[in-house]
């Protein structure tokens, strides 16, 4: 197996000049690059990133934890993080927790072990792991949080602007004239603390709108725990007039519950939800959702490791993305209240 020694001597230059084509090609004549090109390709030389790391102290790798990885909203947020991590020299490895923190707390250990560079990290639900990021932050490693957090967690965050999404969406429904509105989902310290059912009720008051007890359930963030929640809901004496899923994944649950009941959207129950996922345009009808700015959150989040990794001393950051109202036609002003 070739290594860079071999390079070199192929190429006619020493090994430091062949180990910065690699490292800081842009520091090399165009000519010398070509040449330790060349001798690489020709060698199928691949380098130690392993050993490399060792040597640094980090990899140059960034590692992505999300909260489950078939989730067409996180999918995106791979593709994204993972083309600029690639435009700026960097490696993406990926895991999901499942929404959960001792899971989480597993794929740390094993990005601490890989010696990322870089963490972008959706945090779970649980016990927070924020001693453990600590750690990885004094070894060097830039913390970046996204689409959720834990309250007073000290790294940067790039987030949505969930209350503000809320607020859109329930002024939306109470603009057509609903006034018995029901979210998928309702806050829990520990199985659902987001962001999103928290601010549900807050907005609801201060809208004048009546939340009653009985649509208030605690779901985990499953699309099946979304389908028996919707059934529950639509069997009850004064059923919700509109549904708002606080995510596209639990809109699926609640799509398939509907048709199951022969329930007409928007004629019998509207429906509104977060994220444009392809499915959401297709179905009959199309759903009306809100849209989040997952590409330019996710190039955020990079821009954001890479900063304080050229910066270590940089002071955190808090950023907000707004969402973005499409309406396609399954809300409708309700039959009657």
């Amino acid at each position: 197996m070739a290594n860079i020694n071999d390079v070199a001597r192929l190429a006619g230059v020493s090994p430091t000049t062949a180990k910065r084509a690699l490292r800081t090609p842009e520091l090399l004549a165009p000519q010398t690059l070509h040449k330790v090109q060349q001798a690489i390709e020709k060698l199928n030389y691949e380098p130690d990133r392993v050993a490399a790391a060792l040597r640094r102290g980090r990899s140059s790798t960034i590692g992505l934890i999300v909260g489950n990885i078939v989730e067409p909203f996180f999918a995106q947020l791979i593709r994204t993080i993972g083309k600029a991590a690639r435009a700026s020299g960097y490696t993406l490895l990926v895991a999901d927790n499942e929404y959960d923190t001792a899971n989480e707390l597993e794929q740390l250990k094993a990005f601490y072990g890989y010696r990322v560079a870089g963490l972008i990290l959706r945090s779970g639900y649980g016990d927070p792991n924020l001693e453990y990021l600590e750690r990885m932050r004094n070894r060097g490693t830039a913390i970046v949080e996204i689409d959720y957090f834990f309250p007073g967690s000290p790294f940067s965050h790039v987030m949505l602007d969930n209350e503000g999404c809320i607020r859109t969406g329930v002024q939306y429904l109470a603009s057509l004239g609903h006034k018995r509105i029901a979210a998928l989902g309702t806050f829990h310290p520990t199985v659902l603390p987001d962001e999103r059912t928290r601010a549900f009720p807050k907005v609801m008051q201060e809208l004048g709108l009546t939340l009653p007890a009985s649509y208030q359930r605690v779901i985990k963030p499953t699309f099946h725990d979304a389908y028996i929640l919707t059934k529950e809901l639509m069997s009850l004496e004064r059923p919700p007039t509109a549904l708002f899923s606080t995510t596209g994944h639990l809109a699926i649950g609640a799509f398939q519950a509907l048709k199951e009941l022969r329930l007409s959207i928007p004629d019998d129950v509207s429906l509104l939800s977060f994220d444009n996922y392809p499915w959401t345009r297709v179905v009959s009808p199309p759903l009306d959702v809100i849209e989040q700015p997952v590409e330019a959150m996710g190039e955020a989040a990079v821009h954001r490791v890479l900063t304080q990794l050229k910066a270590p001393d940089t002071p955190p950051t808090r950023q907000r993305f707004s969402g973005r109202l499409i309406r396609r036609g399954s809300c409708a002003p309700p039959r009657s209240e």
